[in-house]
């Protein structure tokens, strides 16, 4: 069993009497009736009748799993939908990442993978309701909660509460998202059957007209369907609010008879749900990867449903991380996120069935008036021929073709760069240059991982526990470099105030603040990617000079099927597939490979592109074999040893650090 480093699982343990008071929920239920066609004389929504939920006039209850569209490939949508419809489940729950959908003030987005609305009628479409979860704050391990990074360009911005400088931006976001979402509710011929106002505010409570706030600005425009507030244990008293029906989260049965008892002190005799039954956990570079057994999570759901209560199965599909929008923990350290958002869920990554999966449509079908749908087939994978990079550019070279720098008399944080129309820079890497004429000791509060160079030789690396470095004696004018990753803001906690990244205040040399900086914006996005032209690129035929970036081919020649990517001999940086940013990699672990999807590769040539941040972590010259890689210890019931593609650094001697938690 894994020690969970947040929420912790207390010992299984459930009151009989819960248990006998509530067995009438086990009669069949036949959900086979829902789809589009029903989208005609709709009159009374979903709504709290005493102790049940009734949507029309009939008893109903929510059987949910969470998807998040912003993290699954578009094409896979409905794959995943159709998956989770077939495991007997009746409703979809996303949260809505702000971040993702306003990435510049002002700016909006709503298409492609972020198409909020294609999501939800395909949810219709394959017969599934759908709960809301706008926000504006979410968690879901997403960068900053979900919360845009340029509110932080504010210094005295207080995120969470109704600081003017935060409310009129959620007003702003509010009403370009509700135009969208409210012609999808139910009493409008749309699935949406419920609205969560916020995210476990109850464990923040700074601001107590905060949620109000938030609910008055939904209702304001437009929101009529059931409002839910989702708390976890430690917050469910502080995040009631009138009107709105609590919802809690967790992940033993102990909880749920605690919950239980709060929520009939607080409630009354309301319906009970289980927004969020976690059937896994997520991970964190360097730490264990986290299992929950498929027989335990069975277990408990069972208890939930048999204590009457709805449900929710957070995750249902976890999905990717993809690029850099996974977020961070620091409590006593600071953790940030790996790039797979797998989270031991019901269906892998890739969207893959699991033991979970069998056991709990086994279950759900039991209650089912109707046979289940078939599960779809799994989509196909392969293993493809390892991908040996044959050029490269070194990250010096490209400073002369990226953007102009930014030139500022002290080191200026990411978030408050004059960059992207005033919005500052959200996600990547931020290099800061000056120069030096004096050797001593160099001190600087970096945020999240310094690496400093003095001109192009690497001296060592700063981070939350290594605040300085020794110059070593310098000739004449030299060139100080600091280039500083965005590992990923936190996600939950007190301190989301403080997530400003890249160098926070001055740079002191022998206790001298330094000045007259450069500063480059290295954001790593499509953009970013499409100024690496053919003609910029040198032939890989020398060894080079780090950090840099990598070009090699992958060549398809038929149907593209999803892969792994394992990169043995790599240390640190980012994987690109034709100038889709796949995420980072890291040999801490312990996730040791990346998932790529079939959907983003062409038949023919594929770009591959890698960005590591030092040096191979051995020379010359064969490719490796593949390698199974994969998170350790997975309940996987599809992928076959070595479907993974494997790309080389050209190492000889490749050298392992294996974490299977």
């Amino acid at each position: 069993m894994p020690k969970w480093s947040v929420r912790r699982r207390p010992s299984l343990l459930l009151g009989a009497v819960l248990l006998i008071v509530c067995l009438p929920v086990l009669r069949r239920l036949d959900w086979s009736g829902l789809g589009a066609s029903l989208w005609r004389r709709r009159h009374l929504g979903l709504r709290a009748d005493g102790q049940n939920f009734k949507l029309e006039n009939s008893a109903f209850w929510i059987f949910g799993g969470s998807v998040h569209y912003f993290r699954v490939p578009r094409a896979y949508w409905r794959d995943r939908l159709l998956k989770l419809r077939a495991c007997g489940l009746n409703t979809l729950t996303t949260y809505v990442p702000w971040n993702l959908h306003e990435p510049e003030r002002g700016t909006f987005d709503f298409s492609g993978n972020l198409d909020l609305e294609a999501f939800i009628l395909l949810a219709a479409e394959v017969g599934l309701w759908v709960i809301l979860r706008p926000g504006p704050y979410i968690c879901s391990e997403v960068d900053l909660g979900g919360l845009p990074s340029w509110l932080l360009r504010d210094p005295d911005m207080r995120l969470r509460t109704t600081y003017k400088g935060f409310t009129e931006a959620v007003d702003l976001y509010f009403d370009h998202l509700m135009l969208r979402v409210v012609p999808l509710q139910y009493k409008h011929g749309g699935p949406i059957i419920a609205v969560q106002v916020e995210n476990e505010y109850g464990s923040y409570n700074k601001d107590p007209a905060y949620m109000p706030y938030i609910k008055k600005a939904l209702q304001d425009r437009g929101i009529a369907e059931l409002l839910l507030t989702s708390d976890n244990q430690g917050g469910l008293k502080s995040g009631v609010l009138d009107g709105v029906l609590a919802t809690i989260n967790l992940q033993s049965q102990s909880e749920l008879q605690l919950f239980t008892t709060i929520l009939l002190g607080a409630q009354g005799s309301q319906p009970k749900m289980v927004m969020e039954y976690w059937t896994g956990w997520f991970d964190s570079w360097g730490g264990p990867h986290y299992i929950l057994d498929s027989s335990e999570v069975l277990n408990t759901v069972s208890a939930i449903v048999k204590a009457g209560s709805s449900i929710n199965l957070y995750m249902f599909h976890g999905g990717t991380n993809f690029g850099f929008i996974g977020g961070a923990m620091h409590f006593q350290d600071y953790k940030p996120d790996v790039t797979s958002y797998d989270y031991d869920a019901v269906l892998t990554e890739a969207g893959d069935y699991t033991a979970k999966y069998t056991k709990l449509r086994e279950f759900f079908g039991s209650m089912a008036g109707a046979p289940l749908p078939v599960p779809p087939d799994l989509l196909p994978k392969t293993a493809y021929d390892p991908v040996t990079p044959a050029f490269y550019v070194s990250l010096w070279d490209a400073l002369n073709f990226l953007e102009l720098p930014v030139t500022s008399e002290h080191p200026v944080n990411m978030e408050n760069l004059p960059i992207n129309g005033g919005s500052g820079q959200s996600f990547g890497y931020t290099l800061y240059e000056t120069t030096i004429t004096a050797s001593g000791v160099l001190t600087a509060l970096v945020r999240d991982r310094g690496q400093v160079f003095l001109n192009t030789f690497f001296l060592g690396t700063l981070d939350y526990k290594k605040k300085t470095i020794v110059i070593p004696t310098v000739q004449g004018f030299t060139t100080l470099r600091i280039l500083v990753e965005n590992c990923g803001r936190v996600n939950y906690g007190d301190n989301i105030d403080q997530q400003r990244k890249g160098i926070i205040g001055n740079v002191y040399l022998n206790d001298s603040p330094l000045k007259k900086f450069k500063i480059y914006s290295l954001e790593m996005d499509r953009s970013f990617l499409q100024r690496f032209t053919a003609d910029k690129w040198k032939p890989l035929t020398e060894e080079p000079m780090f950090p840099a970036f990598f070009l090699g081919a992958l060549s398809v020649l038929d149907s593209p099927y999803d892969t792994f990517v394992k990169l043995e001999g790599w240390e640190k940086g980012v994987v690109f597939i034709n100038n889709q940013n796949l995420g980072r990699y890291w040999n801490i672990g312990p996730q040791e490979t990346l998932y790529l999807p079939g959907a983003w590769l062409d038949v023919g040539l594929n770009k591959v592109g890698a960005c590591p941040l030092g040096p191979l972590l051995s020379p010359a010259l064969p490719a490796p074999p593949r390698f199974p890689g994969g998170l350790g210890g997975r309940e996987r019931t599809d992928v076959p040893p070595g479907d993974r593609l494997a790309i080389s650094p050209r190492s000889s001697s490749l050298k392992r650090r294996w974490h299977n938690g």
